[in-house]
């Protein structure tokens, strides 16, 4: 089991949370932000687990949005949604940003 594993659970919990930010606020950003970033490391494993190129950097490119737009909102407003993306983010910007390295 590789990078592809991490990538499909990522995917899983932004699409999910994006879902569930729509369903409980009507938020239309929630869901369409959720949706792209799912798909985005959604497509990363994918082509992780097909040997395609750009695997990786589909993960990190998903992290760096994610991170983007979750660590600001964390900062500012201390409040458990945004925290928890931004541990997402981490974590894929690490679990990313430590196999592009190293493919470098």
């Amino acid at each position: 089991m590789g990078l592809e594993f991490p990538a499909y659970v990522l995917a899983a919990l932004t699409a999910a949370g994006g879902t569930i930010g729509y369903v409980r606020t009507k938020s239309k950003p929630s869901l369409i932000a959720g949706t792209a970033v799912g798909l985005l490391y959604g497509l990363g494993g994918y082509r992780i687990w097909n040997n395609e190129p750009y695997g990786v950097e589909l993960g990190l490119l998903a992290s760096v949005v994610l991170g983007g737009s979750a660590f600001p909102r964390a900062i500012r407003l201390r409040k458990p949604v945004p925290i928890a993306l931004s541990v997402i983010a981490a974590y894929g910007l690490f679990t990313f940003g430590d196999a592009f390295r190293r493919a470098l």
